[in-house]
């Protein structure tokens, strides 16, 4: 059986890949995902206020040295000294585990603004990452900025990043723009080799009791993979950029519909915080019994199965299924 596959022009040995998340934090964490039977791993992402606050750092330890005298010997700076910064340690987690495992590394930037982010991405790739995939959480606050605003930020960061680097860049987006198709192939024109769909965005909850918000960050659920796979489905034969479907991953039947969608690979870390790093061989062994017993041979005969054809007219279709799915509620419920 035949479960190869290709994203980010990187050969897999299969779909299943250990999305970004905190099992990949340490050398160590790394290679238990790959023995896990990972094809690929996606680091844990770095921050655009990490990067910021170490520059910030450094200008102060700049400024702070300009007026001090040659002879000064018992000169001190104020500014806090870290031997390891965090982007020292993260290009050396990269670094390491790309010599310590087989399959490919993808590193994580997370941010909303070009920032450091174009000359770090070089450092990242020089490192040994095989990818960079760039987690662009963007929440605007101010109530003035429009659409198109957050739209040609996405577009400039993806476009100035993926100049600056040979190895191929992926952008994991939000689902919610207005138009996300369209945006989906603009990110793909201003370079991005590959799709993750989708982030998942923090949505506060509020404590009666403390009056006041919990932003504790839960895993996701099986019902949030409907979402992404509506959107892969809807992809698949507009692009030949790699599409990768995150979120909602439980068991491997998550894993059958996202590829039946049209997903290249599936990633997944709320599977491997509850199950073990080595659950990744289990996801893998579902898809490959589910494969026999429906006679397919290959992931070619399986990918895109359900995808949209593109003579359909894909508003149209899913208008359909929208107002059929509401009339069989109607006949379901009414009578309650």
């Amino acid at each position: 059986m035949d479960l190869t596959t290709r994203y980010l022009g990187l050969e897999l040995e299969h779909p299943v890949v250990a999305s970004a998340g905190p099992l990949s934090q340490t050398v160590a964490g790394v290679e238990a995902l790959a023995e896990g039977g990972a094809s690929a791993i996606v680091l844990y992402s770095l921050f655009e206020e990490q990067l910021k606050a170490e520059v910030a750092r450094d200008e102060q330890l700049l400024d702070a040295q300009t007026n001090v005298f040659a002879e000064a010997l018992d000169y001190f700076p104020t500014a806090p000294v870290t031997t390891k910064s965090a982007a020292f340690s993260y290009l050396s987690l990269v670094e390491r585990s790309a010599k310590a495992v087989d399959v490919p590394i993808i590193a994580s930037l997370n941010g909303s603004d070009l920032g450091g982010w174009v000359e770090f991405a070089r450092e990242l790739a020089d490192a040994g990452a095989a990818a960079i995939e760039l987690n662009i959480y963007m929440v605007p606050g101010d109530m003035m900025t429009t659409g198109d605003v957050v739209v040609k930020r996405h577009l400039e960061i993806v476009s100035a990043v993926s100049e600056a680097v040979s190895v191929p860049v992926s952008v994991k987006m939000s689902p919610f723009f207005s138009s996300v198709g369209n945006v989906a192939l603009q990110l793909v024109d201003a370079g991005a080799s590959g799709l993750v769909l989708f982030n998942r965005f923090l949505n506060p909850d509020v404590d009666i009791e403390t009056l006041n918000t919990d932003a504790e960050f839960e895993l996701s659920t099986p019902q949030e993979g409907r979402l992404p796979r509506t959107w892969i489905a809807s992809l698949r034969n507009h692009t030949q950029a790699s599409l990768a479907g995150s979120s909602g991953v439980e068991s491997s039947d998550d894993v059958v519909k996202y590829l039946l969608a049209g997903a290249d690979v599936v990633m997944t870390t709320a599977a491997l915080i509850r199950h073990g790093r080595s659950y990744t061989r289990e996801l893998v062994g579902g898809l490959q019994s589910w494969m026999v017993r429906k006679g397919f041979v290959s992931l070619d005969q399986v990918r895109g199965m359900l995808a949209v054809p593109t003579v359909w007219d894909g508003e149209s279709v899913r208008r359909g299924g929208y107002v059929s799915a509401i009339q069989a509620a109607q006949a379901r419920y009414g009578a309650l």
